[in-house]
């Protein structure tokens, strides 16, 4: 049995080092190859979408530079009074424009884990 595999790998041996040959003697590994290949590909999918998203931050660039600047520190001064986001619901904007967060009452609360807890 075991002269019969050795007279079966014999043939594949020579084979497999000159696949390896030119392998080495080309710079590239299929591997390495497939990778270029499907980055290349990826690259050209997400194409269009980052020309949309540079066109959009293009376009939308001085409103939000504009909001920042004017939103800024009423932002700041939200974000040092609020130690718990999870404590409250989405923001909600009300008909005549004004936008309200409401504290989730204490049956509603989001159990979130402490510093270094972890659910897995």
């Amino acid at each position: 049995m075991i002269a019969v595999c050795a007279a079966l790998a014999a043939p594949v041996a020579p084979v497999m080092a000159q696949a390896q040959g030119s392998e080495e003697d080309s710079g590239t590994s299929l591997m390495e190859e497939g990778a270029r290949l499907f980055l290349k590909g990826l690259q050209q999918q997400m194409e269009p979408a980052l020309e949309g998203l540079q066109g959009f931050a293009e376009e939308m660039g001085p409103q939000m530079r504009s909001f920042f600047v004017e939103m800024g520190p009423a932002f700041r001064d939200l974000m040092e009074k609020v130690e718990d986001w999870s404590a409250y619901h989405p923001p909600e904007m009300l008909p005549n424009g004004d936008i309200i967060l409401r504290r989730r009452q204490p049956e509603e609360q989001i159990d979130t884990p402490e510093e270094g807890e972890t659910d897995i």
